[in-house]
């Protein structure tokens, strides 16, 4: 027996990214614009930086709080008020080593071995892995593709309910899709929630990167009410370009608290000291920070996607969300064929929407948070291949 047999199914089946994928495929070429992965290019801002090199040399390396240290806590507390006039005590969140470790320990501690949980697709494809890692089956729900957007349909979404489904995941504003929930679609999900005795995993990542007239994305916390199985995942990788930090939260009722703790303490044993003061000063002084990404996503996103539309050979409308152009490309049935033969004929690097599940498999996905002048010349590279298939 090999090595790789011996190990465990959940070990050995689990899949190979077909976004890291296309990144070990063309990373290194010279005149390489890469749209792959879901981060931007600027580097995190040195006042958050310079808060963690001060903690570090301070002397901050110890053991620390499980649950994140007290100060990260209510600066994370501080920042929903703010964002989301809501009221939540420290209590309520839980410092974890990414938005994809809050992900991960969430379906652990909504699931066991052999329940299902339902998710919509095309989806991020970590989180199916992460619900299959746990042990349980992940459900797939597609969204609908009609006339260059993505909807949800509510009653395709409760005829997947089964007596083994213990939790939904919802990612609104989407990644890939852009797809963002409205209120009444929040409402109808917590419905079916509460009808069924349901666990939400809400992803709200990109709540702040809405192009609508709010502030934010509709939230399941504008519609839910105290004793409702909701769980939100958050992360400071997109709002304050520190994809590289791995550090993220989780929002949950505090009775929850002693068991996320030991999730947290069997995985990572929390997140570094040092990389907490850098987290609180993101969050209290790095408003301004999210502001300036939203405006460099918002008018990249216009000049790509105004771009692409324009060849009258690209399906899609702006994405009401999220940082991200699904692009469904006339001729193109086979996305990974189609972004390795884009990397190699115009050096702009795409996701492939194979990568992401169920009605993905013609799309690729760009993400558009970089210089407004990259997203200029990528639009042109890729408005003359499109024109030339």
């Amino acid at each position: 027996m090999s090595l790789l047999a011996s190990l465990s199914r959940r070990a050995s089946d689990a899949p190979e990214s077909g976004i890291v994928d296309i990144i070990n495929y063309a990373r290194g070429r010279d005149d390489l614009i890469p749209l792959w992965a879901g981060e931007g290019d600027l580097p995190t801002p040195a006042f958050i930086a310079e808060a963690a090199s001060q903690a570090l040399i301070g002397g901050e390396t110890f053991y620390t709080w499980q649950r994140g240290i007290p100060e990260l806590r209510e600066a994370i507390s501080r920042y929903y008020q703010r964002h989301f006039s809501v009221d939540l005590p420290p209590e309520h969140f839980y410092v974890t080593g990414s938005g994809m470790q809050a992900i991960a320990l969430s379906v652990q501690a909504m699931t066991d071995p052999g329940d299902e949980m339902i998710f919509l697709s095309p989806v991020w494809p970590n989180i199916v892995s992460a619900i299959e890692l746990s042990g349980a089956v992940a459900r797939t729900v597609p969204l609908e593709f009609r006339d260059g957007a993505w909807r949800l349909d509510i009653d395709r979404l409760a005829a997947a309910i089964t007596p083994k489904t213990k939790a939904m995941f919802i990612n609104s504003p989407s990644n890939p899709t852009g797809w963002t929930a409205t209120e009444d679609d929040l409402k109808a999900i917590l419905s079916l929630s509460r009808k069924h005795g349901l666990w939400i995993l809400a992803d709200e990542i990109y709540a702040l990167y809405y192009f609508g007239a709010a502030s934010r994305a509709p939230s399941f916390l504008d519609v839910m009410e105290e004793g409702d199985r909701v769980v939100f995942a958050n992360s400071f990788s997109k709002n304050w370009s520190m994809t590289g930090w791995r550090v993220g939260w989780i929002v949950a009722p505090p009775e929850l608290g002693q068991a996320i703790e030991n999730l947290i303490q069997y995985s990572t044993s929390g997140v570094a000291q040092f990389m907490q003061r850098g987290a609180v000063a993101a969050l209290d002084r790095g408003d301004d920070v999210i502001r300036e990404n939203f405006e460099r996503a918002r008018l990249s996103r216009d000049i790509l996607c105004d771009r692409l539309i324009a060849t009258n050979r690209v399906e899609t409308l702006k994405p009401e969300g999220a940082l991200y152009a699904f692009l469904k490309i006339d001729g193109i049935t086979d996305s990974r064929k189609a972004a390795i033969d884009i990397v190699d004929k115009t050096g702009v690097a795409l996701a492939p929407g194979s990568a992401f599940g169920v009605g993905g498999g013609p799309f690729l996905r760009a993400c558009f948070l970089r210089d407004p002048r990259h997203i200029e010349d990528a639009a042109e590279r890729l408005s003359r291949y499109i024109l030339a298939l």
